[in-house]
C-alpha cells in the first residue's frame, strides 16, 4: 500500500512522442499510421475472407496464415487506435486497469504470434524434408491441435503473468513515456518490489521467443540443407519457393525484436520509433508477401472480384 505521504495512482499519462511538436510533424505521423492501420485490416482482412471462402486455400499452410493474419488484425487494433489519439494530443490517459489489459492484450496476441510462425516453419520442414509423409502428418486434427496449442498456452502463460502485475502498487508516478502501455514501462512506474515478476517474465519469454527462435532456425538448417541435396537449379528454386514467404516473415519478426530487446538504444525516441516498426511491421508486410508472391492467393482474389462483377451485371 502507498504510505500517508504518497498518492495513490489510478490513472496514466501515455506521453507518446512529445519531440514531434515542436517540429509540427505530429499531422504527418498520424496521416501516416493511420493508412498503415487502414492497409493492416484491409490487407490481413481480405486474407481471412479468402482463406474461409476458397476451396483452392484448403491447405495447412493457409489455415496457419489465416490465424496469423487474425492475430495481426487484433495485435495491430489494441495499440493503434489508441496511439493514434496520443500521436494528434500529445498524450493520452488509461486507468492502471486499462493499462495492465493493454499490455495482457498485446503480450498474448505476439505470444500467439510466435507460436504460429513457429508452426508455420515446422509446416515448411515437413513439406521440404519429408515431402511422402506430409498428408499423413499434417492432417485437419493436427492443424487444429497445434492453432488451438498456440491461443491457448498463450492465454495461460501470459494470465499467469499478469496475475502477479495486478498485485503491483503504484504511487506518485503515473507518467509512462511510450505511446502504450509495455512491460518496462508498468515496471517503471511501480513502487512495489517486482524481482519476482522481472523473473516470471524472464522464463515465460524463453518458452515464447528463445525457444521457439532455436526451433525455426534448426529448421532452415534442415530446410536448407535438403534443399542443397536437391540436383536441379529448378528443383531447388521451386523448393525455396516455397518456404521464402514464411522465411521473410520470420527474418522481419525476430530481426525487430532483436533490435528492440538485444540491442537497446540510450535514446527513448530511438527505441519508441523501434518499437512502432516492430508492432506495424509485420503485420503490414505479412499480406503483401504473401499475397504478391502467392499465385493461389491471386487467382482466389482475382476469382471473387469476378463473382462480385457478375453478380453486379
Amino acid at each position: 500500500m502507498c504510505g500517508n505521504n504518497h498518492t495513490i495512482v489510478n490513472n496514466v499519462v501515455l506521453h507518446g512522442f512529445k519531440n514531434l511538436y515542436d517540429y509540427n510533424f505530429n499531422i504527418l505521423l498520424f496521416f501516416f499510421v493511420f493508412s498503415i492501420f487502414v492497409s493492416i485490416l484491409v490487407g490481413n482482412l481480405l486474407i481471412i475472407v479468402l482463406v474461409s471462402i476458397s476451396y483452392h486455400l484448403r491447405h495447412p499452410m493457409y489455415f496457419f496464415l489465416k490465424n496469423l493474419a487474425i492475430v495481426d488484425v487484433l495485435f495491430t487494433s489494441n495499440i493503434l487506435p489508441a496511439l493514434l489519439h496520443v500521436v494528434l494530443w500529445g498524450s493520452g490517459h488509461l486507468s492502471i486497469t486499462g493499462c495492465i489489459l493493454q499490455f495482457y492484450l498485446h503480450s498474448f496476441l505476439a505470444f500467439t504470434q510466435s507460436f504460429l510462425l513457429t508452426i508455420m516453419s515446422y509446416d515448411r520442414y515437413l513439406a521440404i524434408c519429408l515431402p511422402l509423409r506430409y498428408a499423413a502428418i499434417m492432417n485437419v486434427r493436427t492443424c487444429l491441435y497445434l492453432v488451438s496449442f498456440s491461443w491457448i498456452f498463450s492465454y495461460v502463460l501470459i494470465s499467469s503473468e499478469v496475475i502477479f502485475v495486478f498485485q503491483l502498487q503504484f504511487c506518485d508516478s503515473e507518467d509512462i513515456d511510450n505511446f502504450f502501455c509495455d512491460f518496462a514501462q508498468i515496471l517503471e512506474i511501480s513502487s512495489s518490489d517486482y524481482s519476482v515478476i522481472t523473473w516470471v517474465d524472464f522464463v515465460i519469454c524463453l518458452f515464447t521467443i528463445f525457444f521457439p527462435f532455436v526451433f525455426v532456425v534448426v529448421s532452415y538448417i534442415c530446410i536448407f540443407i535438403t534443399i542443397l541435396k536437391i540436383s536441379s537449379i529448378s528443383g531447388q528454386k521451386k523448393a525455396f519457393s516455397t518456404c521464402s514467404s514464411h522465411l521473410a516473415i520470420v527474418s522481419i519478426y525476430y530481426g525487430t525484436l532483436i533490435a528492440i530487446y538485444m540491442a537497446p538504444s540510450g535514446d527513448s525516441s530511438q527505441s519508441k520509433f523501434k518499437s512502432l516498426i516492430y508492432i506495424v511491421l509485420t503485420p503490414f508486410i505479412n499480406p503483401i508477401i504473401y499475397s504478391l508472391r502467392n499465385q493461389e492467393i491471386l487467382q482466389s482474389l482475382k476469382k471473387l472480384i469476378n463473382k462480385n462483377r457478375k453478380m453486379k451485371e
